[in-house]
């Protein structure tokens, strides 16, 4: 079949065993305080090369105030800060925090339906949710964008499914009829085999959404929700980002047998190129003689052979719907972003990504790969396929974030028996992040076809970024190097960075109440930590709301 042979016999998308020791890895760190000062002060700076073809031109470095609260919060009334107080301080109990799915069905049986929306949209839902709809978002995301920050919209709707619910319906997914009739043969390593005690993919995971395949129909309906989110973010402002999932589009089967194959092909040409002497980047050079390739066809193609007549027609529209998509966000203006999720799907999810970014990131950058810097691996996937980038032509795309999976990960390695992809610590996360980022804007330096959206509510590191940005000359109108954040946190590094002219986005969740509760009750969790590591953004809060009650500012309200 051609989809399989292209996907299984491309060599170039192996990844390299050996990381680059040209760079340093940059030490990260936790947040610190840091003294108060004005918020965006030019500085003059040395003569500097905006590209290779430009000549030298007189630029300003930019330092950003993120304690100045007068700036960060002048895009909210009084009333929002308060919200904002008082979901905060919730989130650090821990018994409202760990019963509160329990906790809003209780409430919505006691207040009754209406009464229960309106106090969630008075806290929780007002924090972290824009609206019911894309007409219900458009007052918060034309505010947001008077004050520098844009939007990716989420429809955040999930399934309420009870654990078992999910097991059932993972295993059904991930198991094809062919090893079903014959269980005992199977040709795949057990981390890329579906196992029912992680078959609730949800488990552990507070900071992203998960999807579990039903049938084709409701891949269909996912994908029209995608098409929606384009078109609205197209509609919203010019150059948008949209993010979509793999998981959504087609059964997770099809990604556990790819990603299966593919690392068996990189070792192989990793095997080969090293003993040939080559290592590194040089390995993508690595060609297979006739003998050789025989012999490995022979060895994978039990792993080619399991797909049904209708398991076949389910992975093409699978590939469809990713074309689909990616034609759409052109169409539209908009960038797309493919989320990253766990180990043992991400190399065919990062695979199908490089293949969008090989056909529509020719001209400018419209596909964005997600690389999570808490992976052991992750220097070598983004050199790897920066290289391919330079090499071919395109133009690299790239979202960094730490992750989402951590815990899931370990417990799953350490259960099934396999390596623990994850960084050792906090630490080693950091510096593998910086040092992943400091790789891509030193490509934008010498070469602006790279682009990175640094996703992060770390404030060392946004400091990180505007540091390296500041050292080369990188200005923040060229629109090579965006801020993330989720709606409802960091405002205090979001709006600062907008209003001093950085490419800023918010992730922006939308939908029905009742249907965005799962969502809600990830937030609840994911602040806890978040806010008990660091009372910070309380501290903000309450320093600009006691400045504007001494100043007479009570009914605050914003201009824009």
């Amino acid at each position: 079949n051609a989809i399989k042979r292209r996907i299984c016999l491309s060599h170039g998308r192996f990844r390299s065993t050996v990381a680059s020791t040209q760079r340093d890895e940059v030490e990260g760190g936790k947040e610190k305080q840091v003294d108060e000062c004005t918020v965006v002060k030019a500085v003059q700076a040395d003569l500097i090369t905006q590209s290779k073809n430009t000549t030298e031109a007189q630029t300003q470095k930019i330092e950003i105030d993120f304690d100045n609260t007068h700036e960060a919060y002048k895009s909210k009334d009084n009333i929002e800060l308060l919200r904002s107080l008082l979901v905060f301080k919730l989130c650090t109990f821990d018994f409202l925090v760990d019963k509160n799915k329990e906790l809003m069905d209780l409430s919505k049986k006691v207040f009754g339906q209406r009464l229960f929306e309106r106090l969630m949209k008075m806290t929780f839902y007002g924090q972290f949710v824009a609206g019911e709809d894309h007409n219900s978002i458009k007052p918060l995301i034309h505010k947001n964008q008077a004050f520098g920050v844009g939007s990716v919209l989420d429809y955040s709707v999930e399934e309420d499914l009870t654990q078992e619910e999910a097991e059932k319906k993972e295993m059904e997914a991930c198991v094809s009829e062919a090893e079903k009739e014959s269980p005992g043969v199977d040709h795949r390593e057990k981390k890329y085999k579906a196992h029912r005690q992680f078959g609730d993919r949800r488990g552990g995971v507070v900071s992203a959404r998960t999807y579990f395949y039903a049938d084709e129909a409701k891949c269909d309906n996912q994908m029209e929700t995608f098409l929606n989110c384009i078109k609205a973010s197209g509609g919203a402002s010019v150059d948008g980002f949209s993010a979509i999932k793999m998981t959504a589009l087609g059964r997770p089967q099809f990604l556990l047998q790819f990603s299966a194959v593919l690392v068996k092909w990189r070792r192989f040409f990793n095997l080969l190129a090293a003993q040939q002497g080559k290592s590194g980047m040089d390995a993508l050079e690595q060609k297979l003689e006739l003998e050789q390739l025989k012999v490995r066809t022979g060895q994978l193609e039990p792993l080619l052979r399991k797909f049904t007549v209708e398991e076949e027609k389910q992975m093409k529209r699978m590939l469809q719907r990713v074309d689909v998509l990616a034609k759409h966000a052109v169409d539209n203006g908009v960038r797309l972003m493919v989320d990253a999720e766990q180990t043992y799907f991400q190399p065919a999810i990062s695979r199908l990504t490089l293949e969008m970014q090989r056909i529509f990131n020719r001209e400018k950058p419209i596909i964005f790969n997600t690389y999570q810097c808490y992976l052991k691996e992750a220097y070598d996937n983004v050199s790897v396929d920066m290289e391919l980038s330079r090499r071919e032509g395109w133009y690299f795309g790239a979202k960094l974030v730490r992750g989402a999976y951590m815990y899931q990960e370990r417990s799953r390695a350490e259960e099934i028996g396999y390596e623990d992809p994850i960084n050792p610590d906090y630490e080693a996360t950091n510096r593998m992040y910086h040092k992943c980022l400091e790789f891509v804007l030193e490509e934008i330096n010498h070469n602006r076809k790279a682009n990175v959206m640094v996703a992060s509510h770390n404030e060392d590191t946004v400091k990180f970024t505007l540091e390296k940005m500041n050292q080369m000359g990188l200005s923040p109108t060229e629109n090579k190097v965006y801020f993330g954040q989720l709606l409802g946190m960091c405002d205090q590094i979001s709006f600062p960075l907008g209003q001093a002219g950085f490419p800023v986005y918010k992730y922006v969740p939308y939908g029905p109440v009742n249907e965005v509760i799962p969502y809600l009750s990830r937030r609840a969790l994911e602040n806890r930590g978040f806010m008990k590591g660091s009372q910070r953004e309380r501290s903000l809060l309450w320093k600009e709301l006691k400045r504007r009650l001494l100043n007479g500012q009570i009914l605050y309200k914003p201009v824009y």
